[in-house]
């Protein structure tokens, strides 16, 4: 299907599909790409990396015609084309699938496929039979379980995203750029997500795969790309370069560990969860955390950590069970009631659950503990900003203005934004639910720096994550979790990945399921 449309094409041959030469975009002075190349070929897989904040969101814009370059080429096999809009590029055969699904979530998968290119009968009404028989054609081979008819709002992120593949198939799309596809998803919607990647490339499709994550560019890609400081740094086959000189060209440094250097010193119990269940989501579960201590909580997706750490801060309450707090037995029953008792939730939705994103920077930071800044019955601004930007300065905030909306910082940066708020409150315990989710090397390394730094200073830190490196770095003890209940509380010492997975799979009477 994809090689007879490309052949009617008719352009000259080129090596590349898309080239871009010494690309060049500013905003007000400030340098968003410096002079960026990139080269794609044919039916490749080709990874983009960088930090957050090196140009490649600006890069995907330039290519998708959401802004045009101020100077450098794109070819487009071998023809030069400047894409002046979303529009340009689809004809030109373009398509990007965001992490962020950008979907109708209140119309049907057919209707969010064929928006803005309907089909229409003799009469000029929708052709709403068959339109619905080619998006099930187009879905089929990608997911056997979405269902056409449905409301884009039921299906799953994963789902959501094999549409949005769904609908650029539909406009014969060549290159597709596939920007953090695997951020949300559980590992085997990425093992599923991997292999329409791969099809997709054996038909012919050329994709460029932008990403954090070294596991997705060890599996599809062939080559690896890297930007820093809006500028190309080099490109290099992902055979021959090692982890640590990727990071090193990502970061521009050697980062000697990946993990600081743990200097907390472990006192007393802060908290202890005492046999909680809930009915549907997890069974007596129990376990206690202390000062200056790093708790992890992992398991595989649905395990139930996330389930757990809602309880902890009173989103959900337990049916039975109970939380005791420096020795105290405490009834969490609402959010309100975890931040009076020195409970903080930092979320793993930091978008939706985080953020304030019509707020600025320095309102997101006093939004925790609005009192503090009201003096004569009156909000006092100046106390907000002067607390926000110290907080700021000590979690190292990249920000050129704190009067600026959190989406105008790197996903590390506003990270570090849910960090102050938390600060901004006199708490006993930080409950980091996948802390470093959807961030880069650089800013988990920092983020990691704040955690050590918290747990120094007396925090008692629940950490849940599903990255088993991670969790070997950074925790003193380990709590896995497996279909709702702990199959174990561990020492992290002398622990390995394949343990953590072996209670992963196996109940807490130690039987494999």
């Amino acid at each position: 299907m994809f090689r007879k449309k490309r052949k009617e094409r008719g352009h000259k041959m080129s090596d590349y599909i898309l080239e871009l030469k010494d690309v060049v975009k500013t905003f007000g002075g400030v340098t968003a790409l410096g002079g960026v190349h990139f080269q794609l070929k044919k039916g490749e897989i080709h990874a983009l990396m960088g930090e957050n904040g090196a140009g490649k969101s600006t890069f995907i814009k330039v290519i998708t015609g959401v802004h045009q370059p101020d100077s450098g080429l794109m070819l487009l096999e071998g023809e030069k084309v400047t894409p002046r809009s979303t529009e340009d590029s689809a004809k030109l055969g373009i398509a990007a699938i965001y992490q962020h699904v950008t979907a109708f979530p209140d119309l049907s998968v057919t209707e969010n496929i064929f928006m803005g290119q309907e089909i229409k009968n003799k009469f000029g009404l929708y052709n709403w039979k068959l339109m619905n028989q080619r998006a099930k054609e187009l879905i089929e081979p990608l997911s056997k379980n979405i269902d056409v008819n449905k409301p884009m709002s039921s299906l799953s992120v994963a789902q959501q995203q094999l549409v949005e593949i769904a609908k650029a198939l539909s406009r014969d799309a060549r290159i597709l750029i596939m920007d953090e596809p695997t951020a949300s998803l559980s590992k085997k919607e990425c093992e599923e997500l991997y292999q329409i990647a791969e099809h997709l490339r054996d038909e012919g499709v050329s994709i460029i795969l932008i990403t954090h994550r070294f596991e997705d560019m060890y599996r599809l890609a062939t080559r690896v790309t890297v930007f820093r400081d809006s500028r190309y740094v080099g490109c290099w086959d992902v055979d021959k370069i090692s982890n640590e000189e990727l990071i090193k060209h990502m970061v521009g440094r050697e980062l000697t560990a990946m993990y600081p250097e743990k200097t907390a010193k472990i006192g007393d119990v802060v908290f202890k969860v005492n046999d909680i269940s809930k009915e549907g989501l997890f069974k007596n579960v129990s376990f206690d955390v202390r000062k200056g201590e790093i708790l992890a909580l992992t398991g595989l997706v649905g395990a139930g950590r996330t389930e757990v750490c809602q309880n902890l801060f009173g989103v959900l309450n337990p049916d039975s069970g109970y939380f005791e707090l420096e020795g105290q037995k405490i009834n969490i029953k609402n959010p309100g009631v975890a931040l009076n008792a020195g409970i903080g939730l930092l979320p793993e939705d930091r978008q939706k659950q985080g953020l304030i994103n019509e707020l600025p920077i320095y309102q997101n930071v006093s939004s925790a503990n609005m009192k503090k800044f009201v003096k004569g019955g009156a909000l006092s601004e100046k106390d907000e900003i002067d607390t926000a930007i110290e907080l700021c300065q000590k979690i190292q905030l990249k920000a050129n203005d704190i009067a600026a909306p959190p989406s105008s910082l790197s996903g590390g940066n506003q990270q570090k934004v849910v960090f102050a708020k938390l600060l901004n409150r006199d708490l006993k315990v930080l409950i980091l639910d996948e802390p470093t989710k959807g961030i880069d090397v650089g800013a988990k390394y920092s983020i990691y720096e704040i955690m050590n730094e918290l747990a120094s200073n007396g925090y008692a830190i629940i950490m849940v994550s599903s990255e088993m490196p991670e969790v070997l770095g950074m925790a003193d003890r380990i709590v896995v979790m497996r279909n709702g209940r702990v199959a174990t509380i561990m020492e992290n010492k002398n622990i390995t990945q394949e343990m953590i997975l072996e209670y992963s799979l196996q109940s807490a009477d130690g039987r494999e399921n």
